[in-house]
């Protein structure tokens, strides 16, 4: 009989290179469409705070075929249109990480998974207890639930600190995760009235996508159209048309087949992010984060038991939720910390996912569409939330900044040129071979030098 097995798996460890490279890549487009989303937001607030009569005229503006029952705002082309770009990728992201990526194995999942349900349920049971007890609407808890994780990456590019790639994995796992479990509240939660026709005719519409995919069809052509269709009926329904964007990413093939460098779905992606991030989630800033920001509204997101509750819940039920959903998980499994890493940097990067923007934004647009003045002070709590959970954050992370960067730089270390990082070289002997000769090259070299800095030297001490 064989004995059980008491090795501790280690949470946080080194990636495999192919998952590294792939994420690298992924938040690196982030990065850079949070920083566009960071300087829309503050356009956006900038606008409506010095013309708030043109901010809301243009935001305000209808467009679109009325009989087709598309004559919408430009904000709600920006909240259900754009957005669906961004669900879109999201649906992409959430199925290569269950495909292929950290949610493939299901022990290893659960600790990210749980994590991110803990840090979506503890800031809604703030929400919810700052209300009860303030006699506040309990319309808004799943304001505070979800986590932007380009305004995270942005935040992090402009303090302009280093985090190992476990720990950027770590968060987009629990931004994915966050995701998916927003759209399900949106679908759930936020669908009052049903047309069932148009609803009928969406999936038809889906389904004919999911049989052009199996069959192997190709062209933009094809699926450009028919995805704008679903969207339209999808928006007729009563279903909040985002939905559709993130069912038709879960549809797509995100393994790898022999031969292929990237899947369907990876390479989608990479086509489309770029779309998203840099367009479709800026813009749903402009048009949404445009609050006015005045002394008085600023005292009310504290005094208010309905922005009170999405403060807190951004700063400390996110950043506790997180937190110790983590760390219960690790103490009652057999999953350790990597030994490199302190459990002050989880608790860091819980507090960076306290930084809930563009999906926060809608659910509170959403939760309090009945009251326009509400949801702008909503708005403004979700800004002046995120804002906190970021300098807390960035302090926290500033501290430990110095370990992070020399852990990076070992990441990156390439010293053979290979275009591998030597850290995953080390159990190859052909890497110590090349390292090898590399040293030896240079020690001969160095002896060279070293000959003719010695018979420069004789020559300096003889006759002149």
């Amino acid at each position: 009989m064989t004995a059980p097995s008491n090795r501790r798996s280690i949470f946080l460890g080194r990636m495999p290179l192919p998952e590294r490279n792939f994420i690298a890549d992924a938040l690196r487009a982030e990065t850079v469409g949070g920083v566009l989303l960071l300087v829309a937001a503050v356009a956006a607030l900038i606008w409506a705070n010095t013309l708030g009569g043109s901010y809301e005229a243009v935001r305000g503006l209808h467009i679109g075929p009325a009989r087709l029952g598309l004559d919408l705002s430009l904000q709600h082309w920006a909240a259900n249109g754009l957005l669906a770009v961004f669900f879109f990728v999201a649906g992409i992201e959430l199925k290569r990480e269950l495909v292929a990526g950290e949610l493939r194995d299901r022990k290893a999942a659960a600790l990210p998974v749980i994590a991110a349900l803990c840090g979506m349920a503890t800031p809604a049971v703030v929400y919810f207890t700052v209300n009860a007890v303030g006699g506040g609407s309990l319309k808004g808890w799943a304001v505070p639930t979800a986590t932007d994780i380009a305004f995270a990456l942005a935040v992090l590019a402009v303090i302009g600190t280093s985090l190992p790639s476990a720990l950027r994995a770590f968060l987009l796992t629990l931004a994915v995760v966050d995701d998916l479990f927003a759209i399900l509240i949106i679908a759930i939660f936020f669908t009052s009235k049903i047309d069932f026709l148009a609803l009928g005719f969406a999936v038809v519409g889906l389904a004919i996508f999911y049989l052009l995919l199996r069959k192997g069809v190709r062209g933009w052509y094809v699926y450009v159209p028919l995805a704008v269709v679903i969207w339209a009926l999808m928006e007729n329904s009563g279903v909040h048309a985002t939905i559709a964007g993130v069912t038709m990413g879960l549809m797509l093939r995100c393994h790898r087949r022999d031969g292929e460098t990237q899947s369907p779905g990876e390479h989608i992606e990479h086509l489309v992010r770029p779309l998203s991030a840099g367009l479709a989630v800026p813009l749903f800033a402009l048009f949404s984060a445009g609050v006015s920001i005045t002394g008085g509204a600023v005292h009310d997101v504290f005094t208010r038991p309905e922005t009170l509750g999405v403060v807190l819940g951004l700063i400390v039920g996110k950043a506790c939720g997180i937190f110790g959903g983590t760390w219960f998980t690790a103490r009652f499994t057999k999953a350790e910390l990597n030994p490199d890493l302190r459990w002050p940097d989880v608790f860091a990067v819980a507090s960076l996912a306290g930084i809930g923007f563009t999906v926060s934004l809608l659910i509170g647009e959403l939760a309090f569409a009945k009251d326009p003045a509400l949801a702008d002070e909503i708005k403004a709590s979700v800004l002046i939330g995120s804002l906190l959970a970021a300098l807390l954050a960035g302090i926290l992370l500033k501290i430990r900044n110095n370990k992070y960067r020399r852990l990076c730089d070992e990441e990156e270390r390439d010293e053979d040129q290979d275009g591998i990082p030597d850290i995953y070289e080390l159990d190859k002997p052909e890497y110590h071979l090349r390292m090898a000769a590399i040293l030896e090259a240079k020690a001969a070299e160095h002896r060279r030098l070293a000959e003719v800095a010695s018979g420069a030297r004789a020559g300096d001490d003889g006759p002149a």
